[in-house]
Parts: structure tokens; sequence; C-alpha cells
């Protein structure tokens, strides 16, 4: 279409003639190339034809010499090539991928750093129940303060849920202290490399008390760990039974504590956070009394006045360190398992012991032989093999 016209020469008075005739409100469409226009009007007469046919030569003539004009086209897009736009969308798998990452890192970190103040406060302060009672007592306080001011969202609980929680508590209580009983009489690493022979008590626990068969791999792959664990009990330079039967009993109460959730929460819709955070709360109601009665106020002001004497201040914020970062490590872990699937929860718990048992041989520098470490090794490469062949 052309944007404007020049005047024709007035030389041509026949065509001048023809334009005093031509209506004034001539209607034309600037697209004609689209379906909805009005065509215009025909003229009546012959001689205006051939007189607009000339018209219009000289138009295009003029507008041929101008430099100015713009001819404006419409077109109909070609629906059978897809249309291309530079806008990158995200890899939902890369995004997941990188979630469940961080998950695994923050869940190390902070699993490491609670076994390191953990054995610092046992070392200078070894009353194990009111240090599991702490820890207890801490994650329940930050969850209640949490749920108070809307950081986080309080869960939607009844009498039953509670009722299902219970057995989950109790045994979760007995893996706790035992634990802690355990990490005070031993070194971290020799806790933990019992700790990794669990995998054999999930097999003889549901084998006996659910009657769950395995395929073989599966039994075979406890042939390792059980072999593992052995040998580095016996190469153990400080090797004390308390410890090592801490170790075991929580492993056993472990394994009762994971076979209760998965029985009383079927159909739940608590999230992993507040799941672990009414956990906690539970299970300190079960452990204080107990906690008291074992060792009691007497025993643990004489000890916090010797340790406080000793280590001074510091001592404060160990017992703060290691109850905060206890509650921190058990949340993220149970917030893993909503994203995540059993298999690569295990595979991570593995890994996990794998890098607490390097750290604190590092920190606290235990003595540790060459076949103690081979013992250890073989344990956990056990327990790598179980996990995949329980897939």
């Amino acid at each position: 279409m052309i944007s404007s016209i020049k005047p024709v020469s007035s030389s041509l008075t026949a065509i001048a003639g023809v334009r005093r005739s031509i209506p004034a409100k001539l209607q034309f469409s600037p697209l004609p190339i689209i379906g909805n226009f009005q065509k215009p009007k025909p003229l009546p007469q012959k001689p205006l034809l051939a007189a607009q046919d000339l018209s219009n030569f000289t138009l295009a003539a003029a507008a041929a010499q101008r430099s100015d004009v713009f001819r404006v086209g419409a077109y109909e897009a070609d629906r059978s090539h897809p249309i291309e736009i530079g806008i990158d969308v995200p890899d939902e798998q890369s995004g997941q991928k990188v979630k469940i990452g961080i998950y695994f890192a923050t869940w190390w970190a902070l699993n490491v750093v609670f076994n390191i103040y953990n054995k610092k406060v046992l070392n200078a302060f070894p009353y194990p129940w009111l240090t599991s009672t702490l820890s207890l007592a801490c994650g329940s306080l930050m969850m209640l303060v949490s749920w108070v001011t809307g950081v986080a969202e309080a869960p939607k609980t009844d009498l039953d849920f509670w009722k299902t929680l219970f057995p989950v508590a109790l045994a979760h209580t007995i893996g706790h202290v035992a634990a802690t009983v355990s990490m005070s009489k031993v070194a971290v690493s020799f806790t933990h490399i019992i700790k990794s022979s669990e995998p054999a008590f999930s097999v003889l626990v549901s084998s006996l008390f659910l009657g769950e068969a395995f395929p073989l791999p599966v039994y075979l792959s406890l042939l390792p760990i059980i072999g593992g664990c052995a040998l580095a009990a016996v190469t153990e330079l400080n090797f004390n039974m308390i410890g090592f039967m801490g170790a075991m009993i929580s492993n056993l109460a472990f394994v009762f504590r994971n076979i209760f959730s998965k029985k009383g929460m079927n159909g739940k819709s608590v999230s992993g956070m507040n799941y672990y955070a009414c956990l906690s709360m539970m299970s300190l109601l079960i452990v204080t009394p107990f906690a008291i009665a074992v060792e009691g106020p007497q025993m643990w002001a004489a000890g916090w006045q010797n340790a406080v004497s000793q280590i001074g201040p510091n001592f404060v914020w160990w017992v703060v360190a290691q109850s905060v970062f206890y509650h921190l490590y058990n949340q993220v872990s149970y917030m893993s398992l909503d994203q995540i699937s059993p298999l690569t929860f295990s595979v991570g718990n593995t890994m996990k012991r794998i890098s607490v048992i390097v750290a604190s041989i590092i920190i606290f520098q235990n003595p540790v032989k060459p076949v103690n470490a081979l013992g250890a090794a073989i344990a956990i490469l056990g327990t790598f093999i179980y996990s995949q062949a329980k897939q």
C-alpha cells in the first residue's frame, strides 16, 4: 500500500475531469490480502475505468521514484512448521537431582557436626541419659516455637495418630539412648562401624516377626557386613563391652522403629518434618522419667560443675550445639524421605557413616590399625551391596 500520493500533472485535462467525478468518500481496505475487506464500488462509466487505470499507472510510477514508500502486507503463519522460541525451559529431573544432592550434603554435614560435639560433651560430661534428654528437648522446643510463630505449619493430628506414634517413639527413644551410651564408652568411629550392621538386624527381624522372605543375594550381602563388623570389633584398641552392646541395641531398636513407622504412617498426611517433631516430643516424655531415675539431678549438678571448671564456657556451647544439630540432622533426614526412595536413602545413610567415621578419626586422632580399617571397609561395602540387592 502506498503511504502518500503525489498529484498528477494538471496538463492531463481528461484525467482531471475524471477526478472531479469520482466520489469523495471512496472506501478501500489497506490490506487487500486479508479476507475481511470491503471492495470499492465499481464506477458506472467505462471512461471512468479507463481514466482510473491511467491514474493508477501514474500513481505507481510516481511511487517508484520515492524512497520513503512502505509496502504493508499481512501473511498467515505456516502451521506445518513449529515456531521456535528462544526460551530455555529448565529440566525438571535435573532440578530434582540438585535438590536431592542438597539434602544429602546438608544431612551428612549436620550429622558430622553433631557427632563431633556429642563426643566432646560426653568426654567432659559422661551422662548419656541427660545428654539424650537435652537433644530431644531442644528439638521439641524449636518446633513448638516454629508452629506458634507460623514459620512452619502445625500438623493436624488426632488421637489415633498419637496411638500409632507411641511404639515408634518408644523404639526411637531406646535407640537414641543406646547409641549415646555407646559413644560415651567407645570411639565415634567404632560405634558407627557397629551400627553399619543394621541391615542384618533388619533382615532378621523382618523374617522372624513379619514372615518376609528375601532373595538369595540379600542374604549373601549380610556376610561381609557381619564379617567386617566382627573384624573391626576384635581389632578395636579401645574395645568396651557396654559401648559394643549399646551400638547393637541401637541397631535393633531402630529396625523396630522403621517397621512401626511404616505400619503406623500409612495414609497419614503429616510431613516428614512435622512427623519427626511429634516423634521427638513423645520420646521426650518417655525418656525424662527414666533419665531422672538412672542418673538424677544430683549427679548432673556435680558433673556439670566439673565440666565447666575444666572446659570453661565453651562447654555450654558444646551442649547447645550437639542438641541443635541432633534435631536438625534428623529433621533433614526425615524431610529427604519425602523426596527420595528408601533405596536411595539407604545408600545415603551408608555414605553418611563413611563421612562420620573419617571425620571423627581425623578430629579426635583415634589410633586405627590397618586390620581395623579393613574390617570397617568390608562392613560398609557389605551395607552398600545389601542396599543394591534389596532393590
